[in-house]
């Protein structure tokens, strides 16, 4: 028999959004197989993350999801769903009707800070306007990479579909991109990929800032674009049909950005690639569309996938993919009666 850590992360009952929790439990096996069902369930203190009473205060922490873990040997990462005994408010993952058939991609835009200020920012004042920043080389361009590309082996070597990173419009700040088939599996993958995000800065002394806005004025926001399809999209599409599905999501845009993460006002002005949050709009290759139609999609005769640039970077992955599954759901259900 041999021991492993097994480090179980959940998200806790702050709002507007929750943060990471993690806490390590010791289980012996003669070869752990990787399944999460063979993981015991645990039982955590709510009373201190915001999901019970001090009275009754038990919450249960249940295995869903298993990765390795890249810093620790013999060690994985656990993704746990909160019950109580049923799952927990706060527990979105639970209520998500999940679909392999959905395909999502994650761009996670996020920024490094030292103190108060993104890293390379002087202590007064600002750098040179941003322009040379994004997807930038040099001391002078960018800061930070030798945490970003840990993080980016980090993430592949514990089994997350990471699939890129680039440097950002704004000095500090970064992207990774993860994808995942299911709305469960694809949000899975971006909360573990956060959890070692924020874990690795502790080494480097730094803070992961995921508001929209993290600093006022002519700089760009932080965003989660979100970019997702279904087989119907992928293999049927259809000019009309995509446009369909474009205006369904114009009919729920304020339902959408109900759950697209708090303060995206900031974010969502109309300026700096966006548009704004009280308008919604979709176009070809356009990135100051709300819904952004790639041209991969269009030469692909209307086939593919479709880019939802209004979910801010602090927005709870399964929140906004199961509006996202709804939606379309409702679209390809108009289409097929019509």
């Amino acid at each position: 028999m041999a021991k492993y850590k097994f480090e179980y992360i959940w998200l806790d009952g702050y709002q507007p959004e929750p943060n990471l929790r993690s806490k390590t439990k010791i289980e012996e096996f003669d070869a752990f197989d990787g399944h999460a069902e063979n993981l015991p369930v645990w039982a955590f203190d709510g009373s201190s993350t915001r999901q019970a009473e001090g009275h009754s205060s038990d919450c249960l922490l249940k295995p869903v999801s298993v990765y390795k873990d890249p810093q620790r040997k013999n060690a994985y990462l656990v993704v746990a769903e909160v019950l109580n005994p049923e799952p927990h408010e706060s527990n979105k993952r639970a209520f998500l009707d999940d679909d392999l058939d959905f395909w999502f991609g994650f761009e996670q835009e996020y920024v490094l800070m030292v103190g108060d200020r993104p890293w390379g920012f002087p202590k007064d004042g600002f750098p040179a306007p941003q322009g040379l920043y994004y997807c930038g080389v040099g001391a002078d361009r960018v800061t930070g990479r030798e945490l970003v590309e840990f993080h980016l082996d980090s993430c592949l070597e514990s089994g997350i579909d990471i699939t890129g990173i680039n440097a950002e419009v704004m000095l500090g700040q970064w992207e990774f991109q993860v994808f995942g088939k299911g709305a469960k599996k694809a949000s899975d993958n971006l909360i573990v990929a956060r959890y070692l995000l924020n874990r690795i800065s502790e080494e480097y002394g730094v803070r992961i800032e995921y508001h929209p806005k993290p600093i006022k004025g002519d700089w760009n926001g932080s965003g989660m674009h979100t970019n997702f399809s279904n087989k119907e999209m992928r293999e049927m599409g259809g000019q009309d049909f995509m446009l369909n599905i474009c205006e369904s999501f114009r009919e729920l845009h304020h339902h959408h950005i109900e759950v697209y993460g708090s303060e995206n006002n900031q974010r969502l002005t109309g300026l700096h690639e966006t548009q704004s949050i009280d308008k919604f709009s979709y176009g070809v290759s356009d990135r100051g569309a709300s819904i952004r139609i790639p041209v991969s999609t269009v030469s692909n005769n209307w086939r593919g996938y479709l880019e939802d640039r209004r979910p801010a970077s602090n927005a709870d992955p399964y929140q906004v993919t199961r509006r996202i599954v709804e939606t379309v759901r409702s679209s390809v259900l108009e289409t097929a009666s019509n």
